[in-house]
């Protein structure tokens, strides 16, 4: 790698870093590219190159003439205990809008986590900000554990799915979870007030309880601006 390219990368990954620790908030200009040459000794065509990796990763827009500006307000979610809660302790206060919420049967999703039976309790949620912009659609799937089947008629615990299964003695302890960009089709994009094909965060989700047994298979499509998802490897080294 040249030496240009480390000098850009550096000063990409920690302007990264500031925006995504909040420390440049969404909407706020950037410092001007002098400014920036002279925080990190410099030329401009590495801080260009800097900007360009971050509008790449979805961090900034620049405005030709104007200027950056930051794009991204989301952070790094702990999702173990749901997206709402995890919204909460980074003081965000999603409305929650329960779409479905009803058992079924499905032979393939039973086929492939491996479940004795086909029933499933069907919850569907919207996630949205008191604006009204959405930011989520979440499609959660739970064996019929003894006592949820009549949850359609009783509704969930104040709300949540979580205190729903808790209640009924189910604790996800471990689990696996993967992430995809997918466009959204014409249905999904409509719910979530987005032009179809607009590229969202796929995250599946299977919770299993300290035995292995699946508690829960949740599909969420999460607005790309507003979450991201990061991982850690090796050793922390210097800027």
């Amino acid at each position: 790698m040249s030496e240009q390219a480390r000098k850009h990368q550096r000063v990409a990954r920690i302007l990264g870093r500031e925006i995504r620790g909040g420390a440049l908030r969404a909407g706020s200009r950037l410092p001007g590219e002098h400014a920036l040459t002279e925080r990190f000794s410099v030329s401009r065509s590495t801080v260009r190159e800097a900007l360009r990796t971050l509008a790449d990763e979805g961090l900034v827009r620049t405005h030709p003439g104007i200027g950056s500006f930051v794009s991204f307000d989301g952070a790094p979610l702990d999702n173990r205990h749901g997206w709402k809660q995890a919204l909460t302790e980074h003081g965000v206060a999603p409305e929650t809008t329960v779409l479905r919420l009803e058992t079924v049967r499905d032979a393939a999703l039973a086929a492939e986590l491996g479940t004795e039976s086909d029933g499933f309790l069907a919850v569907d949620r919207m996630r949205a900000l008191p604006g009204g912009v959405r930011l989520s659609l979440e499609r959660s799937r739970v064996p019929l554990h003894p006592g949820l089947a009549e949850v359609p008629g009783t509704g969930l615990v104040d709300g949540s799915l979580t205190a729903t299964l808790a209640a009924a003695g189910l604790v996800v302890a471990s689990g696996q979870q993967r992430a995809t960009a997918v466009p959204l089709n014409e249905a999904d994009a409509e719910r979530l007030g987005r032009p179809a094909g607009t590229s969202f965060l796929q995250v599946t989700r299977v919770g299993r309880s300290p035995v292995g047994a699946v508690i829960e298979h949740v599909v969420s499509l999460l607005d790309p601006e507003r979450f991201e998802l990061r991982v850690s490897f090796g050793e922390s080294g210097p800027d």
